[in-house]
């Protein structure tokens, strides 16, 4: 596949688009045709990987389509893959950090020994949102003494302004949706 104008036409082509899923008024953006086009999701995992702006340790995946990128883009930039999981999904010890949803709170979780300090992090998911998954995942990789180089999405929703939550760090997205 050619560059990424090539790639973004592809992805856009594959990317199903579910109306009023999980529940009315949500769009929801279907990746798993992307994900069963193993030349296209070849090409997605290059462009990200090209976009890297510098040496990464480790890639944290956010669950649960996080982890479908993090783990294929850390074998591109020759780095580990961390889970990032939901509370309660692994053995401890464990590191948490809790953040406010809409409508209720949740918490990611990490095992601290996965993630030395001084390390470099780059954080991937599909979806960047309301930032606040991604947010807490920061914070999360920041306080077991880790940097966060950047963070990496595969879409970001421009309508719901998460980019404001993640502070100063550098943002990698492919495709922009209003």
């Amino acid at each position: 596949m050619a560059g990424r104008a090539a790639v973004l036409a592809r992805i856009d082509e594959l990317v199903r688009l579910v109306p009023d899923y999980p529940q009315p008024g949500v769009l929801f953006r279907d990746i798993t045709p992307l994900l069963a086009d193993g030349e296209a999701f070849a090409a997605v995992i290059d462009q990200l990987a090209a976009s890297v702006g510098g040496p990464v340790d480790l890639v944290a995946g956010m669950e649960a389509r996080g982890f479908l990128l993090a783990a294929p883009l850390a074998v591109a930039l020759g780095a580990g893959v961390i889970p990032v999981r939901k509370a309660g999904k692994l053995p401890g010890p464990t590191v948490v950090e809790h953040y406010q949803l809409e409508y209720g709170e949740a918490s990611v979780e990490v095992h601290p020994f996965t993630v030395p300090e001084g390390s470099r992090v780059l954080v991937v998911d599909d979806v960047l949102a309301t930032g606040g998954t991604a947010a807490a995942t920061v914070r999360l990789i920041e306080s077991c003494g880790a940097h966060v180089v950047g963070l990496s999405f595969l879409v970001e929703l421009d309508g719901l302004a998460g980019r404001q939550q993640l502070g100063e760090h550098p943002i990698d997205v492919l495709v922009h949706v209003p």
